[in-house]
């Protein structure tokens, strides 16, 4: 999905002698519901903890609801923040001492947008800033000088007009009546399009510069505030911004992961009337869109949610399904059965790579998102991935619903061709010198909780899911049945036990297409 979910970048640091972990698990205490069925209703959520209020972003309102949580069991909507007058829709919502960010994109998409400052308490508009085109998320750096702007950039339908992608870097160190924006671009990558491509990162559109082709979709920081690195989701990419300098300084491509081995297994098809988990010639691209941070033993490693993304336009498309596309018949000496629709004939795929020799067929079959998430260290190398956990953990517990849409029950295995159960938020939190990820599956829905303290043994926690399979997802009048829970997990944010209304750890996840505010108790107790 193209609407990124906004969490805190928590720069979280601990001794290195731990703790002994603690078990936690998840429950509903608390629900807002807008009744707005698959209208990005409530999507990106940001907490202040001076006036405990929960800002969630309703895209189809052109609004950030406003809700109180000072009783967490009945989150209230107490007001609205409307941005139509700055423009069209509200993308994303972070706060800092008191101080609401709101990133608005233009009535013309391919045009500047702003960022807005609002007062948490009085809501009073303070000032709004010029960025770059489609500002799609934004953040705070952990000591709140600055705020950073992923903005994506992405062409019209036609593509005959493609923006830059860039990152709007805001300084509020004078304050905000004085804030100042620089824009970090990738112009000074334009004369390196081959060698990008050389290191894998992903630069496909046609007639695109670098600086046209790299969409910025989320942010995160170094716990000192000094670097950021920034998803670039379609090119498979993270970019490393030195915030102080101003620009990009590096370009870090992902790599693939190979379905091929047993840990990577995934089902690829949802013509084969069967839960399939199996190993198949396939690579695929990590493409993140949430990622956050965390230091341990002072090293910065990067989480990222691996969701996956194509582009699909009217005047370009990448996708294809396996069945469509010509396989070299050295590399796919099986190519027959391969392409057969309860194989891999059903899987999305992509003509823009894999071609490795130039001569028209495919070499290489990639599939878009790694059905996972990954730990990477500030280089961009993979220390983590949680290979086949989501698809095999979502089988074992909710096994009539597996790889189900977000829109509607009774679709079982239907994500199956596409990317599974899709992981595209992630939040991070300090538990008892322990960090937990929590991680949104978009389509089953449902939270993942791991421990990732230590980046090099990492270990699930728990899965919780707060939809139920058996009802409608819709009333006849269109809006959401109010019985069915969650659907479409987008924004994640959690709230330590010492900033919490209750003084419980609290998770707030915004679902878009139930269009419902969440909030999640993180229940703790010693391991015994």
């Amino acid at each position: 999905m193209k609407k990124t979910l906004m969490a805190v970048a928590l720069g979280l640091v601990f001794n290195t002698t731990l703790q002994a972990a603690p078990t936690v698990s998840l429950s509903v205490i608390g629900q807002h519901k807008t009744g707005v069925f698959a209208q990005g209703a409530a999507e990106i959520v940001a907490y202040d903890a001076g006036t405990r209020r929960v800002f969630t972003v309703n895209a189809q309102a052109a609004t950030v609801d406003v809700l109180d949580i000072s009783n967490p069991a009945n989150p209230t909507l107490v007001s609205t923040i409307n941005v139509s007058a700055l423009g069209s829709v509200a993308n994303s919502v972070a706060v800092s001492r008191g101080v609401v960010a709101v990133a608005i994109e233009a009535v013309n998409t391919q045009a500047p947008g702003v960022v807005a400052f609002y007062d948490a308490t009085s809501l009073a508009l303070l000032r709004s800033v010029p960025v770059g085109a489609l500002p799609d998320m934004l953040a705070f750096t952990p000591n709140g000088r600055h705020v950073l702007v992923a903005n994506e950039g992405q062409p019209n339908s036609d593509y005959t007009v493609d923006p830059e992608g860039s990152i709007s870097i805001i300084d509020l160190g004078r304050g905000i009546a004085n804030a100042t924006v620089r824009t970090a671009d990738f112009k000074a990558f334009n004369d390196m399009k081959d060698a990008l491509r050389a290191k894998g990162v992903r630069i496909f559109g046609p007639g695109a510069s670098v600086a046209q082709d790299l969409e910025p979709e989320y942010i995160t920081f170094s716990d000192n505030s000094r670097h950021a690195w920034v998803s670039l989701q379609e090119a498979n990419a993270l970019a490393l911004i030195d915030v102080r300098a101003g620009k990009v300084v590096e370009i870090q491509a992902l790599g693939t992961k190979d379905h091929s081995q047993a840990k990577n297994k995934l089902d690829a098809s949802d013509r084969d009337n069967a839960v399939n988990l199996a190993q198949w010639p396939v690579k695929g691209l990590y493409q993140p869109d949430a990622i956050a941070s965390y230091s341990f033993r002072g090293n910065t490693f990067i989480v990222t949610a691996n969701e996956g993304d194509s582009r699909d336009y009217a005047g370009f498309s990448e996708e294809a399904r396996v069945r469509d596309v010509l396989l070299d018949p050295v590399a796919f000496p099986n190519a027959a059965s391969l392409q057969r629709n309860e194989n891999l004939g059903r899987l999305r795929t992509t003509r823009a790579s894999g071609d490795t020799d130039g001569d028209g067929d495919i070499d290489e079959l990639y599939s878009h998102g790694g059905r996972s998430f990954s730990i990477r260290n500030a280089s961009g190398e993979l220390v983590f991935d949680s290979g086949a956990d989501f698809e095999e953990l979502t089988h074992a517990r909710l096994p009539g619903a597996f790889n189900s849409n977000h829109e509607a029950n009774d679709s079982r295995d239907t994500r199956s061709d596409d990317k599974g159960p899709e992981p595209e938020g992630v939040a991070l939190g300090r538990i008892r010198g322990h960090v937990f990820a929590f991680i949104g599956l978009e389509r089953i829905g449902g939270i993942m909780i791991y421990d990732v303290t230590n980046p090099h043994a990492v270990s699930f926690v728990d899965y919780i899911n707060n939809r139920d399979f058996s009802v409608s997802t819709v009333l006849p009048d269109g809006s959401t049945n109010p019985a069915v829970g969650d659907l479409g997990p987008e924004g994640l944010t959690f709230i330590p036990a010492g900033r919490s209304p209750n003084r419980k750890p609290l998770l707030v996840v915004g679902n878009e297409v139930s269009g419902t505010t969440t909030v999640y108790q993180v229940n703790v107790r010693n391991r015994r």
